[in-house]
């Protein structure tokens, strides 16, 4: 299989059916995306690109919540992890989608309410709406 990344300006690159994350309930908003590979542009290894392979328009740059300072400790259920096979914590990733807020003089800001869960033994993922949520910022002397 190949795709399209306009955004990244990158023509017929190739995917290997092996590497992508399949999302059974799609993102929000996007629930009929179910496809999804993740890239990086060359020498850029902090933000990260989730690529619908079922829409070639729907990109979605993604963190992890550290690099921003955040930290927080999700809970999932057993619907949860059975919907992405989650055995064990270590198998899981937590990523943030992050998006230019215009309203706000173009601040890049973190989705810290909706994070993405991604099983990398199963290339499964979920997008957990957290209801109630109580970072911790991380503070690190520079």
């Amino acid at each position: 299989m190949k795709i399209n990344i306009e955004r990244l300006g990158l023509e017929n690159v190739p995917v290997d059916p092996e590497t992508v994350f399949t999302f059974p309930q799609g993102l929000a908003g996007f629930e009929d995306n179910k496809r999804f590979k993740i890239f990086y542009e060359e020498g850029k290894t902090t933000v990260f690109w989730l690529q619908s392979l079922d829409d070639a328009d729907v990109m979605f740059p993604i963190v992890a919540p550290e690099v921003l300072d955040i930290e927080y400790q999700i809970e999932l259920s057993d619907e949860d992890c059975a919907l992405i096979d989650l055995s064990s914590v270590e198998e899981a990733v937590v990523v943030v989608i992050v998006y230019r807020d215009d309203a706000d003089g173009g601040k890049i800001t973190a989705n810290a309410r909706s994070p993405v869960i991604l099983n990398l033994n199963r290339r499964k993922g979920m997008q957990k709406v957290l209801q109630v949520i109580h970072p911790t910022l991380l503070y690190r002397a520079r």
